[in-house]
């Protein structure tokens, strides 16, 4: 048996993750779901589902951040023009095995190249520049393994090296990152918390994305708008995603989120009188529950473009899911192989309303909905459930155009309200 004397360096561990195998599964070979037509979608925050291909391009969230649009752009060009085998002929990015042209393997070579780059950088006394470069090395390894399905080993790999590179460009920064081990049922996940100083107790925002996101994904909220106004920002992963893979989805979404909202008055910068929680589409769902569990922890609770009631309970928006998302809902709750119907039967018990929460009585602390126009996953009905199910609730719906201004203006109301909430 080889033994190795030194650590390998970093640039082995990428060439022995991602050796060639025959062997690793295609992404959209994962989950065999039946009966599922090809159905478009078009959303401000997620992007679009474009014909030929079998994920739904996120390009306004990906160039929100960090990834150079003409670099994804060249990528999207070499997906599309490679010869190699696919899962399926007529979707671009089911290129077979770690290879030219596989969607894995472009995003990381680019990562890959980002991460040297950094490298250089440090090696001329440039650490700024240097951990900022590779934050971006990180997206691009997380858009590598995106929407992050299980059993994916390749996407596996991909996170892997997105939260080593994060982790080293957080090292390299001035502000501080440190990481929490919340403990659930007889397993570890890892929350990172993110702080613009150490020196007191900071009024804090616990932050989950979707489910097709991972932690290191929210960076920019904190870098832009949370760092700035003074609130330290706990992110952790989504059950069944990134560090909380070890739980499936449940419809008590917000079970891990309970379990760090209940530890963060152990955590020593974290002034736990004054926290406050915000969920991105799936995340929202977890953050307005967890409002109705959690009220006495708690000082507010935010969905932004939450999957609150509607898209989950209404059985023709259901049907118009893409493929992708019916096979990310699928993976994260463990169900793998079976009809779409199976699938959507389980939907209407994720839902908030269906649960008896929202539209059914009112909590002591102010909940905000946030939403953009037309948006198919989180309608205005969802919004102001969530405004009436609270004293003092308030329920947003910002234009989606220009959508960098939507996010701009969403994340500015955001720190307004918490402004005032955690004053």
């Amino acid at each position: 048996m080889e033994s190795h004397v030194s650590e390998p360096s970093k640039t082995n561990l990428s060439e022995k993750l991602f050796a060639p195998r025959q062997t690793s599964k295609e992404t959209s070979s994962l989950v065999k779901l039946a009966h599922v037509k090809d159905t478009p979608i078009h959303s401000a925050l997620d992007g679009d589902s474009e014909a030929g291909w079998y994920r739904v391009m996120r390009r306004p969230q990906w160039i929100w951040q960090g990834i150079d649009p003409i670099e994804m752009e060249a990528i999207f060009a070499r997906i599309a023009s490679s010869k190699a085998a696919r899962t399926r002929d007529d979707l671009l990015d089911t290129v077979i095995g770690y290879k030219p042209g596989n969607w894995v393997y472009e995003w990381c070579q680019v990562g890959a190249r980002r991460q040297k780059a950094a490298r250089e950088m440090l090696e001329n006394g440039e650490v700024e520049k240097a951990a900022e470069e590779l934050l971006i090395a990180s997206m691009y390894y997380s858009v590598g393994a995106y929407p992050h399905l299980k059993g994916d080993e390749l996407a596996a790999q991909a996170e892997l090296q997105s939260n080593q590179t994060y982790r080293e460009a957080m090292e390299k920064l001035p502000h501080q990152m440190r990481t929490i081990d919340v403990k659930y049922d007889n397993k570890t996940f890892q929350a990172f918390i993110h702080l613009p100083c150490t020196d007191k107790l900071l009024p804090t925002v616990i932050v989950s994305g979707g489910l097709d996101t991972l932690q290191s994904d929210l960076w920019r909220l904190y870098k832009d708008y949370f760092g700035p106004a003074g609130f330290a920002m706990i992110t952790l992963d989504m059950p069944s995603v990134g560090h909380s893979s070890h739980w499936s989805l449940t419809e008590d979404t917000s079970r891990l989120h309970q379990a760090l909202l209940q530890q963060v008055k152990d955590v020593p910068w974290v002034d736990h009188t004054r926290v406050a929680m915000l969920g991105l589409r799936f995340g929202g769902n977890a953050a307005i529950r967890l409002g109705f569990l959690e009220p006495t922890r708690l000082k507010t609770c935010i969905s932004l473009g939450g999957m609150i009631h509607t898209a989950l309970a209404d059985p023709k928006r259901l049907d118009s899911m893409p493929r992708m998302y019916l096979d990310m809902m699928a993976s994260r709750m463990g169900k793998n192989g079976v009809s779409k119907a199976s699938l959507t039967s389980h939907l209407p018990a994720w839902s908030l309303k269906l649960q008896g929460l929202v539209g059914r009585r009112k909590i002591e602390i102010p909940m905000l909905g946030i939403g953009l126009k037309g948006d198919p996953v989180c309608t205005e009905i969802d919004n102001q459930l969530i405004a009436m199910s609270s004293w003092g609730g308030k329920a947003i719906t910002l234009p989606d155009k220009p959508l960098h201004d939507g996010y701009h203006r969403a994340m500015t109301t955001v720190v307004d309200w918490l402004k005032e909430k955690l004053a």
